[in-house]
């Protein structure tokens, strides 16, 4: 038995990153319908909105789903009041200390998994109590981390270090991906940005469009004394390599960045002025498709791989 599908109770060990602006309860819900584990995005949820979307999503699937809890967002006592008043059974934190919220959230039966970036950070997530570390390399969309290292060289070295399950993220959306990260050394993937171009993903049409446009270089990661985040290269990153050649403040890097500039480049579909989140995996996407089509895609990619590399190579 897998350790991810027990912990979750779930056909496949795949989850679905739980990304501001694209992972409302029709993407979790479909998710955890075809055999993953769905996540709400709660980091561009008002907490109202939020009780809205857990309780569609009850309405949706009667099959496991959780929320992500970005810590560094406002509202959060208020959050995970509603996650347990809405009897949420799985918690995904990130951007914070795991300490913080862990204990609570177990008391109340839930469980509780912790993103990290690096072996240091994974250590004091189990540590903290929590059930599963997902170790997200470098390449991944959105908010990173600071150490720049890539799945590839993540992955065993927290594997070394930890006895918990262990969820690999970041540059996979392929059958061929999850198998390498399983070999590596984890239970189960994580995947974000290929279920961004998903018919069932809340990411604006305009944003969908871009991401399969997308090309090796296209992204980068910037805004590192605020929060890096993985951006790709449009009009909003071009300004801010303008301000960089300034040596800005952290003062003049916000002002530039303002407010909701990820809702208006991934849910608005502002291509311009936007903040556009996208992993470096999506050079590999090149279809908007139904996310029972892409979970089937990547385990039958994954049985067949795993079948032909059975076979002796030399």
């Amino acid at each position: 038995m897998n350790k991810i599908t027990q912990l979750f109770n779930i056909k496949y060990p795949i989850i679905q990153g739980g990304m501001i602006w694209n992972s409302g309860y029709k993407l979790a819900s479909a998710v955890s319908n075809a055999g993953g584990l769905g996540l709400i995005g709660a980091g561009s949820m008002y907490p109202d909105v939020l009780r809205e979307h857990i309780q569609k999503c009850k309405a949706a699937t009667d099959k496991p789903f959780g929320v992500n809890v970005p810590m560094l967002y406002p509202n959060i006592e208020e959050i995970i009041q509603i996650i347990i008043e809405e009897g949420v059974k799985v918690v995904f934190t990130s951007a914070g200390n795991p300490k913080t919220w862990t204990s609570h959230l177990k008391a109340h039966g839930i469980t509780v998994v912790h993103v990290v970036s690096s072996s240091k950070f994974a250590l004091k997530a189990q540590e903290a109590g929590v059930d599963a570390v997902v170790a997200e390399g470098f390449e991944a969309g959105g908010h990173n981390g600071r150490e720049e290292t890539t799945t590839l060289t993540l992955i065993p070295m927290v594997k070394e270090k930890i006895s918990i399950p262990l969820i690999a993220a970041g540059g996979i959306a392929t059958g061929r991906g999850m198998l390498a990260a399983m070999v590596l050394g984890a239970d189960g993937v994580q995947m974000g940005s290929r279920f961004v171009a998903s018919f069932e993903s809340s990411a604006h049409e305009n944003f969908k469009k871009t991401v399969l446009l997308v090309k090796e270089g296209d992204t980068q990661v910037t805004l590192k004394e605020l929060a890096p985040v993985r951006l790709i290269k449009n009009k909003f990153y071009e300004d801010l390599q303008e301000l960089y050649a300034k040596c800005p403040s952290i003062e003049e890097l916000k002002a530039l960045l303002g407010r909701a500039r990820a809702k208006r480049g991934m849910f608005e579909g502002d291509l311009t002025d936007g903040e556009l989140e996208i992993g470096q995996i999506a050079g590999l996407i090149h279809e908007v498709m139904s996310v029972e089509d892409i979970i089937n895609e990547v385990i039958a990619e994954f049985n067949e791989v795993k079948h032909s590399l059975s076979q002796p190579l030399f």
